[in-house]
């Protein structure tokens, strides 16, 4: 058990596993009697999750934490969305832990903030080694799964975590970093990238750091997918054409973001996508469509503070929703790079821009006043 202040609340557990192979390819046929539809539906759909379990673009839960005296994870923790039994009922094989930082935080607060956030997530997962475990790499991920534990990756976390500094940025990935959200500074803001943020980009790549641009501008939107030579994320984005909220994306952006192999991850909000586990599917629909099978991802967005569909209420609930796309007639094909193929890759993307980057550039050394001075 964890007796902590500055520990993640538990995550969601993801129930038990069934009892196929992770690596059992998804079987066809009814698992339930013929006069149940529905049961047979969700059968189909944890078989399938068995074999290609979820990559979780966004979970809220390291500020959740923060607030709790005293938690465990590995038993079930009812003040959070997420812990280790729901992880494993939901079959979440990878979650995103969001380093952001809540509205209203002085801007001098940034840079610890973050840190006391990597920090907490970092002793979160090794107060919890039977459920959870660090990675960094794409191949870490797999190792992880393949263990029976759910890979936590650290981020998304807010770009002011900078302070305009490349060293910052150095150090933050050291510590595990793997996404930053370009939006809120003066380098990526409503007009666009400086110079110094497309300079920032480029050590992201040099790193392996993936951008997000979930709340950016188009001019940045735009000028990332131009500059970046690795895969960008939109961690917490649906179909604007669908629901006009300001972090979905238009169909120009969802499909520049297809053209460049990037990933969209539709958030499980009510706000953002609907009430409904349909209007998620809907919007599922709609970005497979717009920007291509390869570019869809799940993001659950659970411990953000944000409201829930009807039956995705947690991080157990995944289940329904392929359930639901199942239904809607999608291929196993695309369901499995839905869950976990499309995360997959793009991770195994920016590892190997990384590295052949790392071979011909060295760290950075631009400062914000050369550039944008």
């Amino acid at each position: 058990m964890a007796d902590l202040h500055n520990d993640l609340h538990s995550p969601t557990e993801v129930g038990e596993l069934d009892a196929l192979s992770l690596d059992a390819s998804f079987p066809a046929g009814p698992y339930a009697l013929p006069d149940d539809p529905d049961a047979d539906l969700l059968d189909r759909a944890r078989a399938l999750l068995a074999a290609h379990p979820v990559a979780d673009g966004y979970s809220g839960l390291p500020w959740a934490l923060r607030h709790l005296p005293w938690y465990d994870l590995e038993l079930g923790e009812i003040a959070v969305d997420t812990d280790v039994p729901r992880l494993r009922q939901g079959h979440v094989g990878a979650l995103f832990c969001s380093l952001h930082l809540p509205e209203g935080l002085a801007a001098d607060r940034a840079v610890a903030a973050t840190l006391e956030q990597l920090d907490l997530v970092r002793t979160v997962i090794g107060n919890h080694p039977e459920g959870l475990r660090l990675a960094r790499t794409a191949g870490q991920v797999v190792d992880a799964r393949n263990c029976g534990r759910t890979a936590v990756l650290l981020g998304p976390a807010t770009a002011a975590a900078l302070d305009d500094s490349m060293s910052l940025l150095r150090v933050l990935h050291t510590l595990g970093l793997r996404i930053l959200t370009l939006v809120g500074t003066s380098w990526a803001s409503e007009a666009g990238l400086t110079r110094f943020g497309e300079e920032v980009v480029r050590e992201m790549n040099r790193l392996g750091v993936l951008a997000d641009l979930s709340g950016a501008s188009q001019p940045t939107v735009e000028r990332v997918l131009a500059a970046s030579k690795a895969p960008v994320l939109c961690t917490r984005s649906g179909a604007r054409a669908l629901r006009p909220h300001p972090a979905n994306l238009p169909d120009d952006l969802l499909a520049g973001l297809g053209a460049a192999k990037g990933l969209c991850l539709v958030p499980l909000t009510a706000e953002q996508t609907g009430p409904t586990v349909r209007d998620v599917a809907d919007h599922l629909d709609h970005v497979r469509t717009v920007a291509g099978p390869g570019c869809v991802g799940l993001s659950g967005t659970y411990d953000a503070g944000c409201a829930h569909p009807q039956e995705l209420t947690d991080a157990s609930c995944y289940p329904h929703l392929v359930a639901e796309l199942l239904r809607r007639g999608w291929p196993e094909t695309d369901l499995a790079m839905l869950t976990w193929g499309n995360v997959q890759r793009v991770l195994r993307t920016a590892d190997s821009t990384a590295r052949a980057a790392q071979e011909r550039r060295e760290p950075s050394t631009a400062r914000i006043a050369e550039l944008d001075g």
